[in-house]
């Protein structure tokens, strides 16, 4: 390979890591065309594809677990926990084999969202390797007790051998990188302009809803409810949504829940990072649900309780109640002060000059 390239490892769970790793490489598209993109990840590749707009390298290759689950909310702790030593157990073939790969397609840096292993097999590959994240997975292992404890020091040693660190807001401490460099949101650019039109969204913005509860979804999401609010209109990507009169589906995987954001009142979410980060960028409402048993949650809920208009609900008034909550007013921001909105375009310049 001619071009210098850069190689974007993802961690395996569900789609922020990967929405916001892409959002960073479509920036640094933008600013250097000549060099090659290397997507190293299981996140699907039409996802990726609805965010960077050229040419890629799509490697399907896991490197950690995250968290198994079987929708947005639900975890297997017995699977992670299995998943994780396994890879463990593989590490050191999974080592060479990546280092192997990147010393034979001129790759000149790893970025990575938020897998361990990437630092180790940039150093058998003599490179560096910088981080970008508002977690580490040392995080919420570490609040599941001893099970994890050898995984969460497996994670925390391979962690200190990375070179830099992008601490994304919306984040937790991250002692265990080395060398940290704070960074603004990582918001891309939405594409609205004839959603109103193609999509007939007749409501008025004050009353159109975004919903969207991550890649895996929500298995039991209560779609009656919207039949309380006949002149409200809800937005959707769940393809297994039912057929209602106000509730727009969207099955076009070109399309994200970015390019309606400005068509919306609010977004109505789980606690993520990526979609917090796109609906701060786009000064738009957040609703979620509380989570218990994921850490990463609580940082997320205090932080948008800072930055945001808000309102945080229950698993049960979202599951068993009619949604009245969307009647109430939201609450306001604790703090005046926004957060920086030029994450993804400052990570990909310090990449560019790197190069």
């Amino acid at each position: 390979m001619s071009h210098p390239a850069i190689y974007i490892a993802i961690t395996s769970h569900g789609f922020g890591h990967a929405v916001r790793a892409a959002t960073v490489a479509e920036k640094l598209r933008q600013l250097r065309p000549d060099i090659t993109l290397i997507f190293v990840t299981v996140a699907p590749k039409w996802l990726l594809q609805s965010y960077v707009k050229g040419d890629f390298i799509y490697r399907q290759r896991v490197f950690d677990v995250g968290v198994v689950q079987s929708d947005s909310l639900t975890m297997d702790k017995k699977s992670t926990l299995h998943k994780m030593q396994d890879i463990i157990e593989k590490g050191d073939t999974i080592i060479a084999e990546e280092a192997e790969y990147i010393r034979h397609n001129n790759v000149r840096l790893i970025l990575a969202d938020i897998p361990a292993l990437a630092a180790p097999i940039a150093r058998a590959a003599g490179i560096p390797c910088w981080m970008m994240s508002n977690l580490g997975w040392d995080f919420i292992y570490r609040d599941w007790g001893d099970d994890f404890a050898e995984i969460v020091t497996w994670l925390e040693n391979y962690y200190s051998q990375s070179d830099r660190l992008f601490r994304l807001p919306l984040s937790e401490s991250m002692t265990a990188f080395p060398n940290v460099t704070e960074t603004g949101l990582t918001g891309a650019s939405p594409c609205s302009e004839e959603l109103k039109t193609k999509f007939s969204l007749s409501a008025p913005q004050a009353k159109t809803i975004l919903l969207t509860f991550g890649g895996l979804g929500l298995q039991a999401t209560p779609y009656s409810n919207v039949r309380h609010f006949p002149d409200w209109q809800f937005i959707t990507f769940d393809r297994h949504a039912p057929d209602l009169p106000n509730l727009v589906k969207v099955t076009d995987n070109a399309l994200r829940p970015l390019d309606f954001m400005p068509l919306c009142d609010r977004v109505f979410s789980k606690p993520g990072y990526s979609t917090f980060s796109e609906a701060l960028c786009c000064d738009l409402p957040i609703v979620t649900i509380t989570r218990q048993g994921f850490a990463e949650a609580e940082v997320l809920l205090n932080s948008i309780q800072d930055y945001s208009f808000h309102q945080i609900i229950s698993p049960e008034e979202f599951f068993e109640g009619n949604w009245s909550f969307l009647h109430q007013d939201l609450t306001p921001p604790r703090k005046t002060e926004k957060l920086p909105k030029d994450g993804a375009t400052k990570i990909a310049q310090e990449i560019s000059n790197l190069v």
